[in-house]
């Protein structure tokens, strides 16, 4: 039997594709994207009001330290079309997924009426619009507030956009253990 958690993300892909469907192999990329790309396994990989926003931020942070990368904040809800959008056009573009792994820890904050996250959020510019990107550094240092309406393309995302908006706030690589 094929050991979807011991192949590759490319096999494990086209096994999903096979066995389970394109909407299964989706999940599996995005969960294969967050959890092994960035080493934030205990991240969450969808808005989840019960979350504590400043822990999984904080948690973000260490990683994005310790591994020479920067923090990309994704505020919005599973209420929210767009933040769907954002993440199947994220799981659709590998060399958009490969990037987001290279140069940032991504990890999502809630805001819906369940849990608004203002105590976390209030740090920051306002918000306009969902989803929304914050990008901070190593040190959790804002470092840049994106609304995500100007990287839209019709139904989607820009991706040439999107990528130089990633590229511009990637940062320079850092070894590993160096701040």
């Amino acid at each position: 039997m094929f050991d979807v958690m011991q192949a590759s993300p490319a096999k494990a892909h086209r096994a999903a594709k096979l066995m389970l469907g394109p909407v299964a192999a989706v999940l599996l990329l995005v969960l294969t994207f967050v959890g092994a790309s960035s080493g934030a396994a205990d991240l969450p990989t969808k808005f989840d009001p019960s979350r504590d926003a400043a822990a999984d931020i904080s948690r973000a942070t260490s990683l994005a330290n310790a591994q020479g990368k920067r923090v990309l904040v994704d505020v919005g809800g599973e209420w929210c079309a767009w933040c769907h959008v954002l993440d199947r056009f994220v799981a659709a573009n590998a060399d958009v997924r490969a990037f987001v792994g290279a140069h940032f820890i991504w990890v999502k904050v809630n805001f819906s009426p369940e849990n608004r996250n203002e105590a976390v959020l209030s740090r920051w510019p306002p918000i306009n619009g969902y989803p929304h990107l914050f990008v901070l550094d190593g040190s959790g240092r804002l470092l840049h507030s994106q609304d995500t309406g100007e990287l839209e393309a019709g139904n989607g995302y820009d991706k040439a956009r999107f990528r130089a908006f990633l590229e511009r706030w990637a940062g320079s690589p850092v070894p590993v253990g160096r701040t």
